[in-house]
């Protein structure tokens, strides 16, 4: 039995397409008995990372309770990570970028020492026997073009922290037509529905 790890960071609420996609990949997840942990970034946001919390995340010794309770917030979703066989994020793109909520998840979680070290040859991530689908939903097309700054940002960062095994799900062009956003979530299903 699988577990899977659920990140959803659209703003749009029930309007989101990145989350409809991120529900059916958590449908074929629950019918295969997997065990889902589920975080929706945008209703119950994370702190964006601050110098206080940044000095805290490190390892400081006097801290003030906010900073304690940063840091027991980014053990408890290390916790997550760690656990998951399967991480499962959403991607929507803003402004040519990730939404801040997924970024706040990623400056939580990226702690020196707890999922990434360096050694002499570089970084070396600490997660291991996790594989990663990252779920990415656009208004128009940016695949494979230098407007595609999510995709080589989140494997980078996924890969610096041991997850290697990334699978992308994309659905384009979602504002350039209703024929050819209706085209697009229907490919996205069906490469969801072969990865489950």
């Amino acid at each position: 039995m699988k577990n899977v790890l659920m990140l959803k960071s659209s703003i749009l609420g029930g309007y989101s397409s990145s989350s409809a996609l991120m529900e059916k990949l958590e449908h074929g997840y629950k019918q295969q008995g997997a065990t889902i942990t589920s975080r929706d970034l945008a209703a119950e946001p994370l702190p964006v990372l601050t110098g206080d919390i940044a000095l805290a995340l490190r390892g400081s010794d006097d801290m003030s309770e906010l900073q304690k309770q940063a840091v027991a917030l980014s053990d408890r979703l290390i916790e997550e990570l760690k656990a998951a066989d399967v991480l499962v994020m959403a991607a929507p793109m803003y402004n040519f970028s990730i939404p801040t909520q997924l970024k706040n998840w990623i400056d939580m979680v990226a702690r020196a020492g707890v999922t990434f070290k360096y050694t002499e040859q570089g970084a070396v991530g600490l997660i291991e026997n996790t594989k990663a689908v990252i779920v990415t939903t656009r208004g128009g097309i940016h695949k494979d073009s230098a407007s595609d700054t999510q995709i080589p940002y989140l494997k980078l960062v996924l890969g610096f922290l041991g997850i290697n095994e990334v699978e992308v799900v994309y659905a384009e062009a979602l504002n350039m037509g209703e024929q050819f956003a209706k085209e697009q979530m229907e490919q996205a299903q069906e490469q969801i529905s072969s990865l489950i």
